[in-house]
């Protein structure tokens, strides 16, 4: 979380050997190194709430002029909002950027269907091309190392919820690598992503040493250094839910999102004691996340986005969300 648990929820998830990173939410990014906000290649926004994405016009700024795009996912009416916020600019000057940065934004309906648009800088960042698609299962991204699934919560307005499923986990044994006399490197990405795309095991693998200057060295199979440097896990599955009311559908669909996940990390607005404030204001109670959590039979749950009104209670919403999830378990 890129900020404290009574601040504006942010997740930023970093996708090792890939160069890029994944964030989740876009309310204040400021804590976030623009170095890190570089990496990012996607971002998954619950709905349109300031807290929640204020901070786009932030991540905006850095990237105008870069080449590499962009892509943003939300609820209906996404697309109308993104487009909105890049009006309110002017983009007299941005023929003089050497790249064309450009930004496609897909907005899930209720029904599974949607709508993607694209928006290119050298245009002035009007629609340049609009389609329908459809989101199958709520699959948002499906690569070789992960996907992204999403559902639809209620939030008095439609809500995404998010999880992200490593399908396995490649580790690269460092002593192993020395014992071999093989160097650390860019190699060592293409060496994983021939692991989890299931590339025969006969397959050349290049191996290059970049420090030493040294170019290309004798190909190695796959099969080979999988087994010799590599020690490959089950996949981490990571939830990411916030702003929904406690409610059947919503507890069904959690259920079924979040599924036996290692990680959620869920909302815990208020205190139980003022579950009535919680329903009228359409959020949970560190309770109901807890139940939530339980249900999903999340591995571990990560409490956040607390009401500061418990600026001086926070061990209490930890301990009562701790409470509920170990109880429903």
């Amino acid at each position: 979380m890129a900020n404290g648990t009574f601040e504006d929820p942010v997740l930023y998830v970093d996708v090792l050997f890939e160069k890029r990173a994944l964030l989740f939410d876009a309310g204040n990014l400021r804590r976030l190194s623009s170095k890190k906000l570089m990496r990012v290649s996607d971002v998954f926004v619950s709905h349109a709430h300031m807290d929640h994405f204020s901070d786009f016009d932030w991540l905006l700024r850095l990237r105008v002029g870069r080449m590499r795009p962009l892509r943003l996912y939300g609820p209906t009416g996404f697309i109308a909002r993104v487009e909105s916020k890049l009006a309110a600019y002017s983009w007299n000057l941005v023929h003089n950027y050497e790249d064309d940065f450009i930004i496609t934004v897909t907005e899930l309906n209720e029904d599974g269907h949607g709508k993607k648009a694209t928006f290119r800088c050298r245009e002035g960042f009007r629609i340049s091309h609009e389609e329908s698609c459809q989101v199958r299962a709520g699959v948002l991204i499906e690569e070789a190392a992960f996907r992204v699934r999403s559902a639809i919560f209620d939030h008095s307005i439609p809500v995404l919820g998010y999880c992200i499923e490593e399908r396995q986990h490649v580790n690269v044994w460092k002593n192993r690598l020395d014992e071999l006399g093989l160097p650390v490197g860019p190699w060592l990405r293409n060496l994983k992503q021939a692991v989890l795309e299931s590339r025969p095991d006969d397959t050349p693998i290049a191996i290059t040493d970049q420090a030493r200057d040294a170019g290309k060295r004798e190909a190695m199979s796959l099969g080979l250094l999988r087994d010799r440097v590599l020690r490959i896990v089950p996949g981490q599955k990571i939830g990411y839910l916030v702003d929904v009311v406690f409610n059947e559908i919503n507890c069904l669909r959690a259920a079924e999102l979040f599924n036996d996940c290692d990680l959620l990390f869920i909302e815990c607005a208020f205190l139980h004691e003022d579950a009535k404030v919680a329903g009228q204001k359409n959020h949970l109670t560190a309770r109901q996340a807890g139940e939530i959590a339980g249900l999903a039979r999340a591995k571990r749950v990560i409490p956040i986005h607390f009401s500061p009104r418990y600026s001086d209670r926070e061990a209490l919403l930890r301990s009562e969300a701790e409470s509920s999830f170990h109880g429903s378990c």
